[in-house]
């Protein structure tokens, strides 16, 4: 009867480690923190009218493919603008043309924000250290609806 208990507290025990190690996965998949070295990396920046909700550690995407991370993000202090500093894998080293975009985007149920990278047609191109001058702000919600309350209100009166 004891080893009977015992062996079925040894799988209780299993079974709540196994939900442990997968909360922490989900965990790490929806953070977009991936374990492992990232290899070599250039650094980009741009500034954004408005952020919106980007962190530090996003992504940074080009064709749906993950291909750095957002490093820092502070305000400029001559434009008050959003200033986000990113990581860019090296492959993309002279690849990127100085008329590249670069728009914070939206994604999954979540509302996780990320910066989104379009290359342009310029031969010349973004070196390690250099601004990505076009750029799209953050879509923010809560804008969204202001303005449409305040439009509904003016056409009402």
């Amino acid at each position: 009867m004891k080893q009977r208990t015992r062996l079925m507290e040894c799988g209780v025990g299993l079974f709540v480690l196994a939900g442990f190690l997968g909360l922490i996965y989900l965990g790490l998949q929806v953070s977009g923190i991936t374990p492992g070295q990232r290899g070599e990396t250039f650094t980009l920046h741009a500034n954004f009218g408005d952020i919106g909700g980007l962190r530090a550690n996003s992504r940074v995407t080009m064709a749906g493919v993950t291909v750095g991370r957002v490093t820092a993000i502070s305000l400029d202090d001559q434009w008050f603008d959003g200033h986000v500093t990113m990581e860019i894998s090296d492959e993309l080293r002279d690849k990127l043309s100085t008329d590249s975009t670069a728009a914070i985007l939206t994604s999954g149920l979540l509302g996780e924000q990320y910066v989104g990278l379009t290359t342009g047609a310029d031969p010349e191109t973004l070196k390690d250290g250099d601004t990505i001058r076009d750029t799209q702000q953050a879509l923010v919600l809560e804008n969204l609806i202001q303005q449409f309350i305040s439009n509904m209100g003016s056409s009402g009166s």
